[in-house]
């Protein structure tokens, strides 16, 4: 039987796979285009707007900050994607060989959430989404510290598990916003 937090996980991973899909059929993988640090600045530019929104109370722009976590959740599989792909020339990805590679993102970062669930005790459910942006944003710095370093860490974790963890916060966030949402 599966856990509260895996049938949270996969229905989030499951809206977030269906978004990914119809914008590859819109765009196709246009993305590839991009850069490493593109695709991290990217990501934390939605981040800045979802902690602005926290922080005012107000926004001016009508689109919801779930859907600024879920654009997260993909630009950080794309991240992930790209790095396995590294400096490969390709840039139009056939759907049935991108939805594989999305998958396999996916449910390596889910194995990650397992894992640090059972040594936290899913700590995350007693947190606040602000504090959760303010995390995601933390990590994204890092990132970006990480590559202006060139990829090079003396002891920290790499890109990948920066990309992983924000996945990761991203669904946290979302399924506290749906929690919320449903106690309204």
């Amino acid at each position: 039987m599966a856990s509260q937090t895996e049938v949270e996980y996969n229905a989030i991973i499951s809206t977030c796979t269906d978004i990914f899909e119809k914008k590859n059929k819109d765009y196709g993988t246009a993305w590839r285009i991009l850069r490493l640090p593109s695709i991290t600045d990217q990501i934390y530019i939605k981040a800045l707007r979802i902690r602005s929104i926290q922080i005012k109370g107000t926004q001016k722009i009508q689109e919801d900050i779930e859907g600024e976590f879920i654009g997260m959740i993909n630009y950080s599989i794309m991240a992930l994607i790209q790095l396995r792909l590294g400096d490969s020339e390709e840039m139009e990805i056939p759907i049935d060989q991108l939805m594989p590679m999305y998958n396999k993102e996916a449910q390596e970062t889910y194995e990650l959430l397992k894992n640090k669930n059972h040594d936290y005790g899913e700590a995350w459910r007693d947190m606040r989404v602000s504090s959760i942006t303010d995390i995601i944003l933390m990590k994204l710095l890092r990132v970006k510290q990480i590559e202006d370093n060139h990829g090079k860490t003396l002891i920290s974790e790499g890109i990948d598990a920066n990309y992983k963890d924000i996945i990761n916060y991203s669904v946290f966030a979302l399924i506290l916003l749906n929690q919320s949402n449903k106690t309204t």
